[in-house]
């Protein structure tokens, strides 16, 4: 492995693992707050045990919703040490458990005070929303959660544009700060506790001003400082398009090949969305170059987008780049649009390195950059494979990849393209040996 390599893999180790600790602590913080509020008396109680088990359940389902926001806060250190696919693996399994403990805090909560004061468990809901200080606003919230909970499920998720998803995540901001209130007001850990109730509002402070500044702040400035605005445009192949951008400073980007920014296109109509699309080529100062699919709504006003354009950026994103490579051999292949970021790591790599690409797509006039490919193939003296034809007719299966790469085994493979496409190839590598972690993925999906 380089050694530079070495020293980054080391480094971004050392943050996952400081990272992890911290998490780990507060929610062990977290459950010592809502123990240690709880008495022998108490417990013993009629509905103490439920109400304490309420109370737990709420303080660990809120500090795993802010650990979901944390996640996806763009934080530069997390992003480039653990990359956004992965901190999205993570947010994607802790997401139901938020929910399961919230829903059990209302359940637990409801039945324990229903039982001390012997009043229906309908009657004592009732009496929370009409009665307690800010519980209405926390049923609200609740309510927004679960709304973003069934619609991020899969099969609601693959009927959604990519513009709807993302406008009702905005909820769980919401969702947040209609909670918040209500614990300081009735939570036992907090009654009469001065260095919890701080000690809790700093944790939520500390959160709120994370996002601010990684999703607000630095995209903000990243933006005014480069001032990047669409130049022209570039059919590439039948539903993909190449936008070429100028700006400033564009040498202190510090962006890589393979990672990808979120783009917002201040046009009319579109100015409100912002997109992930990697970057098809390295900067070459004025100009970046992002190349698209035309499909969904979106993309297609990319076609016909007015020169002169403005661009609001945020990112650089991702580690689907050079510098997650363990060997000097290395195998990149993607699928239709999925060559973009291939051919800007392509670019990136060092000279010494060894390269085969395959590309593959259903017909030959919807191969994409593919004569910048061959000549950064060629200038490398590396093998490109074009892989063309229907999927039922001409495959890219084991036998295949083995005649194409024999030497798969002992090299990092970096994999773009659709997920069935991806997940595919994966599986291939692995039945001819290639180890998981010299397997780098990228996929295009929402």
């Amino acid at each position: 492995m380089p050694a530079a390599t070495l020293g980054r893999r080391v480094r971004n180790d050392l943050v996952v693992d400081f990272a992890g600790a911290l998490a780990g602590l507060g929610f062990g913080a977290t459950l010592a707050l809502g123990l240690t509020a709880e008495s022998r008396g108490a417990l013993a109680a009629p509905g103490g045990i439920s109400i304490a088990v309420g109370r737990l359940a709420g303080l660990a389902g809120t500090y795993l919703l802010l650990l979901m926001v944390l996640l996806m806060a763009r934080i530069p250190a997390v992003e480039r040490a653990v990359g956004q696919d992965r901190l999205a693996r993570w947010h994607a399994r802790i997401g139901p458990w938020p929910i399961v403990l919230l829903g059990a805090h209302v359940v637990f909560i409801t039945l324990g005070y229903a039982q001390s004061s012997t009043t229906g468990v309908i009657r004592q809901f009732w009496l929370f929303i009409d009665s307690y200080p800010d519980v209405l606003a926390a049923v609200v919230g609740f309510a927004l959660l679960v709304m973003v909970a069934v619609l991020s499920v899969r099969a609601a998720r693959r009927r959604l544009r990519y513009e709807t998803w993302w406008a009702i995540h905005l909820y769980v901001y919401i969702a947040l700060a209609l909670s918040f209130a209500h614990q300081l007001a009735t939570g036992a850990s907090f009654l009469g506790h001065p260095l919890a109730r701080v000690i809790w509002s700093s944790a939520w402070a500390s959160t709120a001003g994370i996002v601010l500044v990684c999703r607000l702040g630095i995209p903000l400035w990243r933006t005014v400082r480069h001032g990047l605005a669409v130049v022209a445009v570039h059919e590439e192949a039948p539903g993909v398009v190449s936008l070429v951008c100028s700006g400033r400073r564009l040498d202190k980007l510090s962006v890589k090949g393979g990672q990808f920014f979120q783009w917002r296109f201040l046009a009319r109509g579109m100015w409100w969305q912002a997109h992930p699309y990697s970057i098809s080529a390295l900067p070459m100062p004025p100009y970046i170059r992002v190349t698209v699919r035309t499909d969904g709504d979106h993309g297609r006003r990319l076609e016909s987008i007015p020169i002169g354009t403005r661009v609001a950026i945020e990112g650089p994103y991702g580690r689907f780049t050079a510098d997650s490579r363990r060997t000097d051999r290395v195998l990149l292949v993607g699928a239709g649009v999925g060559v973009t970021p291939l051919r800007a790591i392509l670019e990136d790599l060092p000279s010494g390195v060894d390269v085969a690409v395959i590309v593959r797509c259903s017909s030959r006039d919807e191969l994409v950059l593919h004569r910048e490919l061959e000549e950064l193939v060629s200038s490398r003296s590396g093998v490109l494979h074009a892989v063309v034809g229907p999927r039922d007719k001409v495959r890219l299966d084991e036998r295949a990849v083995r005649r194409l790469v024999p030497d798969i085994a002992r090299r990092d493979i970096f994999i773009c393209g659709p997920s069935g496409f991806a997940d595919g190839f994966v599986g291939t590598a692995h039945k001819l040996g290639a180890p998981k972690e010299r397997i780098h993925l990228e996929q295009f999906a929402l």
